[in-house]
């Protein structure tokens, strides 16, 4: 019989699980095994990786649990060094096998045990799980984005999620800037609130925060194109050492997919609207431009300050926004007992934060207080800029 409890999380669970074999639904085998750079992975992995977690972490401790081939657990570990080896994640894409089918009727199984088993697995490790898969939907259309784009046919993925993009910056409302008095804040998720965080969201702590202004609305292409024709990526006074041995080093001229007037999608080959929030930009250009701008990049702390008090647009559902904050543990963070702590804890070096969500991020998975974060040179993401300032109070 199925608890209260149970039967509440029961329809997420279902949701999750089909939204994830949804999104290839469109795709060919050949696509699935697509590895388009190191850091990316093909769509085959991430179904079979968020399956393998869920039987890890939950069902392998029930007993009488058949788990699948044991080898499949070198193979679909990321990087869990508690569990044990793992295939090289460069490597992922010439995974042609077990095939898409035997990964599917695994994801079929293991969906069924954890609905069957719900009442005797641990609410929180089930929630962490389904949060988990979602982050995956988001990183496998970014990664398929990523493959597709490698290819001179410029092939369609995935239509729809363009259309969201579009919707998100359709009515931004005014520009400009809003100036916010700072002071002793308070940013975090408080652990007992009950809601549901990632362990490096909290604890929630004070932040002292001198007057600033932060742009209301995202910098737009035809800004980013002004940066460009301004000889954006030919000043070295522009950039971190880093980044402009990277610009020199990679050819970097513009954002990641602009292809001319155009530029590449999920859609395949669009036009540019000059009005759109310019996308797919690693820190180290979102810290030019502003620096060109005569700006900044916010600190995560006046970011979440800004977003909970002030009427900003572009917030969620958008463009993941780089802040100008290394990722770095808040005071008092501790990681988790076991295999779990190594969730975030130990990514917390050589990274910057990101806040806010995107255009692929699943509905409801968005919140204040979610810290992602990428290394700087990353741009095959779907990040975009907001400008701070400091004001004089």
């Amino acid at each position: 019989m199925v608890t209260t409890s149970a039967a509440a999380v029961l329809p997420r669970l279902q949701e999750i699980r089909r939204a994830t074999e949804q999104l290839i639904a469109g795709l060919q085998p050949e696509d699935l095994c697509l590895q388009g750079m190191p850091d990316a992975s093909p769509a085959k992995w991430h179904l079979a990786h968020t399956t393998w977690f869920f039987e890890e972490f939950l069902l392998s401790q029930l007993e009488g649990y058949d788990c699948a081939d044991s080898r499949w657990r070198y193979l679909f570990n990321s990087y869990y060094e508690s569990v044990g080896e793992r295939h090289a994640r460069p490597e992922r894409g010439l995974l042609t096998r077990p095939s898409i089918a035997e990964v599917l009727a695994w994801r079929q199984r293991v969906t069924a045990a954890l609905m069957a088993e719900l009442d005797h697995l641990p609410a929180a490790l089930v929630e962490l799980g389904l949060q988990h898969e979602q982050q995956h939907q988001e990183l496998l259309l970014m990664d398929l984005l990523d493959g597709f784009s490698r290819n001179p046919l410029e092939p369609e993925a995935i239509a729809e999620p363009e259309a969201d993009y579009e919707a998100s910056w359709a009515n931004p409302g005014p520009g400009g800037w809003r100036n916010v008095e700072g002071g002793l804040v308070e940013i975090g998720l408080d652990p007992a609130s009950g809601h549901f965080h990632f362990d490096n969201e909290a604890p929630r702590h004070r932040v002292w925060l001198e007057p600033f202004a932060i742009s209301q609305r995202l910098v737009s292409n035809a800004e980013y194109a002004a940066f460009i024709a301004d000889g954006g990526y030919k000043r070295a006074d522009l950039w971190m050492s880093e980044g402009w041995a990277l610009v020199q080093d990679r050819g970097w001229q513009a954002p990641r997919y602009w292809r001319g007037e155009w530029e590449f999608s999920l859609a395949g080959r669009r036009p540019r609207h000059p009005d759109a929030p310019v996308r797919h930009i690693s820190w180290f250009e979102a810290d030019a431009y502003a620096r060109w701008a005569g700006a900044r990049l916010p600190e995560e702390a006046e970011w979440e300050l800004a977003a909970t008090n002030e009427q900003l647009a572009q917030v969620f559902g958008c463009l993941w926004q780089w802040t100008g904050s290394p990722y770095r543990p808040y005071p008092g963070f501790a990681p988790a007992a076991g295999a779990i702590g190594e969730y975030n804890g130990k990514f917390m070096s050589s990274q910057f934060v990101l806040r806010g969500s995107c255009f692929l991020t699943p509905a409801g998975h968005e919140r204040l207080s979610y810290r992602n974060f990428y290394p700087p040179h990353s741009r095959w993401m779907a990040s975009g800029i907001r400008l701070a300032k400091g004001v004089q109070p």
